[in-house]
């Protein structure tokens, strides 16, 4: 059985999210995703529209999701890869060489995002006044 993770905070859930999960789910037989918690965003000076709870609920809602986990911090990957399992850590190519010190323990993939769409984006039009 072929397993995949990927991370991410996966707020504003909008159709960039979707067909990232979609194609990595293509790839594997199994697709654990972790995600941000409110107090990991915090330490990286991010903040969420929707809580922890609410995001992951939206995952676990997808169809291409098999398991969704907690990211608490940054070392935590290559302790979830050895226990999940992990055969792919796939991530958006904004993080392009970011992770290459995980290709001891699986292969890395970084896929290109898709484009015209991002939560930042979204966010900041949304603070325009109409």
């Amino acid at each position: 059985m072929k397993t995949i993770i990927t991370y991410g905070t996966f707020d504003l859930f909008h159709f960039g999210h979707v067909r990232l999960l979609a194609r990595l789910s293509e790839m594997c037989d199994q697709l654990i995703v972790g995600v941000s918690t409110d107090e990991f965003n915090a330490m990286k000076g991010k903040a969420a529209f929707f809580s922890y709870e609410q995001r992951s609920e939206i995952i676990a809602a997808c169809k291409y999701v098999s398991k969704v986990i907690p990211e608490q911090n940054w070392q935590q990957k290559s302790t979830d890869i050895e226990k999940f399992d992990v055969d792919v850590f796939a991530i958006g190519d904004d993080w392009e060489g970011q992770f290459d010190h995980l290709k001891s323990q699986c292969d890395v993939l970084y896929l290109t995002r898709t484009d015209d769409i991002s939560t930042t984006e979204i966010k900041n039009n949304l603070a325009v006044p109409a």
